[in-house]
């Protein structure tokens, strides 16, 4: 066995160790087919306000870019799915948001698990990316074979669906190169028609524009009166493209202690949200992702949805 075949098996062993439910590997190279695609959704203003898409556009096909030197992208997908729901889903947070920061909670992972292959490979040059950086996380996750990407252009697999976090490694380690498995989403359209603001605008194509978690996260003005009674009660994220998909009844609890629900998001009643403090939004989100909106952003979505 070579060192690429060792170091390859090495990082995927680690991987599961480490809870990671996936890991594959691809060639750090120029994203040929991404570039056109890319370019087309920034040219339709897919992705309204949020203008840092337009930033380094080159950077975002060419890992190169990112990391000098780098030959492999390992890409990992890390499960959140929880085991309870929230009681009183009068107002509803997208499940990846239920816990702990992902970004913090995953990069932990990713940092102690590079710093355990460098004892055994030796140094190499690396970055661990966590939906923070100008990364085509679902392209690289798809050239390594974890999954394929579904009509709502989220990446899906048989055995686990589609709630899992992605995240990569680029480093200049040469490794072996995995293969892309086939899509199964066949004729299937559920996500397509269970969106109420047909964001879905064609297969595997999203108008940002018109996501709910777009105009309730990256959004930071006022909600357009387009998404009047049609959120469905979601203050933060949507899951509905999700929940739909066939693939996700093979989705199974995570095991992560810090993606599990506190007491008040399980059991908050609609009146509690409503009166939701900057005290009490500053405890119940201590390190969770909701804090990105901020306890204004939160407020507005509750209002608006109140209206």
């Amino acid at each position: 066995m070579d060192n690429k075949e060792k170091y390859s098996e090495l990082i995927k062993s680690k991987a599961l160790a480490f809870g990671f439910q996936s890991c594959g590997i691809s060639k750090a190279d120029f994203l040929e087919e991404e570039a056109p695609r890319l370019e087309k959704w920034l040219k339709n203003n897919f992705h309204g306000e949020m203008r840092y898409m337009e930033n380094h556009f080159d950077k975002r096909l060419d890992p190169r870019l990112l990391v000098e030197g780098s030959k492999s992208v390992i890409s990992l997908s890390y499960n959140y799915f929880p085991e309870e729901l929230q009681n009183n889903p009068d107002f509803k947070l997208a499940k990846y948001a239920y816990g702990e920061d992902y970004h913090d909670v995953i990069k932990d992972k990713l940092r102690t698990l590079v710093a355990e292959l460098q004892d055994e490979i030796g140094e190499f040059a690396f970055r661990v990316f966590v939906d923070s950086a100008p990364v085509l996380e679902k392209a690289w996750a798809k050239k390594s074979g974890i999954g394929w990407v579904g009509k709502n252009s989220n990446l899906i697999t048989k055995k686990n669906g589609s709630f899992y976090f992605l995240a990569e490694i680029i480093c200049d380690l040469e490794l072996i190169q995995d293969f892309e498995v086939t899509d199964h989403c066949g004729s299937c359209t559920k996500c397509i028609d269970a969106c109420p603001t047909k964001a879905i605008v064609s297969d595997k194509i999203i108008d940002g524009s018109k996501c709910i978690s777009y105009a309730t996260i990256e959004l930071k003005d006022h909600i357009p009166d387009f998404f009047k009674d049609k959120m469905e009660d979601w203050m933060f994220g949507c899951d509905i493209c999700q929940d739909v998909c066939p693939w996700n009844r093979f989705s199974a609890p995570t095991l992560e202690e810090k993606f599990r629900p506190n007491s008040e998001i399980k059991n908050f009643t609609k009146q509690e949200w409503k009166d939701i403090t900057q005290e009490i939004f500053s405890s119940v989100f201590k390190k969770s992702a909701v804090k990105r909106t901020k306890f204004s952003g939160l407020k507005r979505n509750l209002d608006f949805l109140s209206e």
